[in-house]
């Protein structure tokens, strides 16, 4: 038998709030994290928003040594894992808990100011730089902070890298790997080199609006930001008597085999996602109440996706919506914060909107929650993370009945 996993904690920087109660509070308001790019010029740019997490000051959240030495990425992720421990109350067992963290990008925008402050000013490379610029170096300051020497690994799939972070963490805990997993993820990706990229093949939103399913959909609005969880045995849990924010039911990765950056046009890798995370919940498609989409605001992404979705679901009508038109995407982080709206989603019976969809695509054929908040009673939620190389990601979480 398959060991129950489920999450005791939950963290979050996002652009909407810091702390996972803010975040929810911000998608619940329809507040939009989406303004003027602050942390680089970008005024040669072809892009010139961004989601940015605003007021956010490290000395706040962390000691001055690790302000130092921890990247932008790596604080976000860091402070949201605290936040995650201090609402578990988990007593590490220091041989019996891991660590998993995800990131797409890890130190790039680092990499890129580095490289220009030398070429431009003749100034050196720090002593900190490689330890700043490598993802697992978040993991590392973590286990060092608490005496974690159970499992440490680093996932970096794309976009999916907060869902696989936590697929893996799931994986540590069945194979008997460890008890306990601190799941977390970070991304900051204010780089010319990164903007100019992905805008000239297409990928970024020129209007600097993110429009999930909409017709007027034109790409995705770089995002960041920092996700974490507690996973732990269900056992674990009752043992000290923990609260449950939700249990784990399935989860599953894949890959497209079709194209590096481009999805299957018929969403046929990220159905077969769907339905083996379905298969490990042991639920039916009417199972499920709730789906927080991928949903970037890519044309081709979107529809991918919706035809992934309608695939599994059918005539069903399952209620989806992106949280990107929020938050813009947050690449390998917003595979976990994404999970927590489920979670919220299961806890408060309220379906946040799709911000940025005012006309949705006929093409989308899904039933995308727009305008306000939808109320419904969410039993079990599904959140799917894409990412280029054609990796899918989908996590069933669960409400957690005893």
């Amino acid at each position: 038998m398959r060991k129950r996993i489920v999450i005791t904690g939950m963290g979050a920087v996002t652009p909407v709030g810091v702390g996972a109660e803010k975040y929810w509070s911000g998608l619940v308001r329809g507040d939009c994290g989406i303004g003027d790019i602050t942390r680089i010029d970008a005024s040669r740019l072809p892009v010139k928003k961004a989601a940015e997490v605003r007021n956010f000051d490290p000395r706040e959240h962390l000691p001055a040594r690790l302000v130092k030495d921890l990247d932008t990425f790596m604080q976000y992720a860091f402070v949201a894992a605290e936040e995650a421990i201090c609402q578990s109350r988990i007593d590490i067992d220091p041989l019996r808990t891991g660590v998993v963290m995800g990131t797409a990008l890890a130190g790039l925008a680092l990499i890129g100011a580095t490289q220009e402050g030398l070429i431009e000013r003749g100034k050196q490379a720090g002593p900190r730089f490689v330890s700043q610029i490598l993802g697992n170096m978040a993991a590392s300051n973590l286990a060092i902070k608490h005496g974690i020497r159970g499992p440490s690994l680093t996932v970096s799939t794309a976009c999916s890298s907060g869902g696989d972070a936590i697929t893996l963490a799931a994986m540590l805990i069945e194979t008997g790997s460890a008890d306990a997993v601190v799941v977390m993820a970070g991304e900051s990706a204010p780089s010319p080199l990164f903007i100019q990229s992905l805008s000239l093949c297409g990928a970024m939103s020129s209007s600097g609006r993110s429009r999930p399913f909409d017709k007027d959909r034109d790409g995705f609005v770089m995002g960041e930001g920092g996700g974490a969880l507690i996973l732990e045995t269900l056992d674990s849990a009752s043992r000290r008597g923990a609260e449950v924010c939700a249990e784990l039911l399935g989860y599953a990765n894949n890959t497209d085999a079709y194209h590096p950056v481009a999805p299957r046009e018929d969403g046929g890798g990220a159905a077969a996602c769907m339905r083996t995370a379905l298969n490990m919940a042991r639920l039916e498609p009417r199972d499920i109440d709730y789906v927080n989409a991928h949903g970037t605001a890519t044309v081709k992404g979107d529809f991918a996706e919706a035809a992934a979705i309608r695939a599994v679901f059918g005539d069903i009508g399952v209620p989806v919506s992106s949280t990107k038109g929020a938050t813009g995407h947050m690449m390998g982080a917003g595979g976990i914060t994404e999970v927590i709206a489920c979670v919220k989603a299961i806890n408060t019976g309220l379906l946040p909107a799709t911000l940025g969809c005012t006309e949705k695509d006929n093409k989308c054929d899904i039933d995308v929650v727009t305008g306000e908040v939808r109320r419904a009673r969410v039993r079990a939620a599904m959140s799917n993370a894409m990412g280029f190389g054609g990796q899918n990601s989908s996590i069933i979480v669960g409400e957690y009945t005893g």
